[in-house]
């Protein structure tokens, strides 16, 4: 075997996993310095900025380990009437990780993979909404989004939230 064989074989791999987990760390250290989403209290929360359009955040479960939050806008899809777009976030406080679990972006998972998609094409869509969950998050820190800017909803926001 030549050196540079040697040298390259030595070279660590990513695999698709590895990158999956390494979205995941980049995510929990974005929503981590813009919301702060494990000091929050379980409830419904809005971000507003001068765009006119609402960002909204949902604490839906607080655990010792993990939060359960769900991130959109007040827009709805004309056909479901789902918010769009929206994305349903597992944050792992032990090992600093957020997981985007469902995302809605025009279309629900079972109609983009099917209802039983073989083990790669999971990883490889798990990956597309994890990508789309960094660049969204990117995106509302440029535009200003924060703390700063989230309040708790009161009974007006949830009523501008249900007919938008």
């Amino acid at each position: 075997m030549s050196s540079l064989a040697q040298r390259t074989a030595r070279i660590p791999r990513l695999t698709r996993f590895g990158w999956l987990m390494a979205l995941y760390t980049e995510n929990h250290a974005r929503m981590t310095r813009l919301f702060e989403p494990a000091d929050l209290a379980a409830g419904a929360y809005v971000s507003e900025i001068a765009d006119g359009l609402p960002l909204f955040l949902d604490v839906i479960e607080q655990h010792r380990y993990t939060t359960e939050l769900r991130l959109s806008y007040a827009m709805r899809d004309p056909v479901t009437g789902e918010p769009d777009p929206s994305a349903y976030l597992r944050l792992y406080h032990d090992t600093r990780q957020l997981e985007a679990t469902h995302c809605y972006i025009g279309r629900r998972w079972q109609d983009v993979i099917g209802m039983f998609p073989p083990p790669a094409e999971v990883v490889g869509h798990r990956l597309r909404m994890n990508t789309f969950l960094g660049k969204w998050l990117q995106y509302l820190a440029e535009r200003g989004h924060g703390v700063a800017t989230l309040k708790r909803c009161d009974d007006t926001t949830e009523e501008v939230r249900r007919t938008a």
